[in-house]
């Protein structure tokens, strides 16, 4: 399970998401077959963290939408 930080070169913002296929989920967001990404792009991977259960890796997405990861990539 996978916790992941995108970031948009063409709109200077970040998107968090987590996914079990992190390439597979990119290739989706980069094609526009996400509803808040679309015509966002080009998006690129600026974290990706992976975690043994799917309940710790949603703790972690949730903890990091109090802006922590955005201040940790700076």
């Amino acid at each position: 399970f996978f916790v992941y930080i995108l970031y948009s070169t063409s709109h200077d913002v970040f998107y968090k998401g987590f996914t079990e296929n992190p390439a597979k989920r990119l290739w989706e967001h980069n094609n526009d077959l996400s509803t808040y990404t679309k015509g966002k792009g080009p998006w690129i991977v600026a974290l990706l963290e992976e975690y043994k259960t799917k309940k710790v890796a949603l703790i972690a997405k949730a903890k990091s939408k109090d802006g922590t990861a955005e201040r940790s990539l700076n």
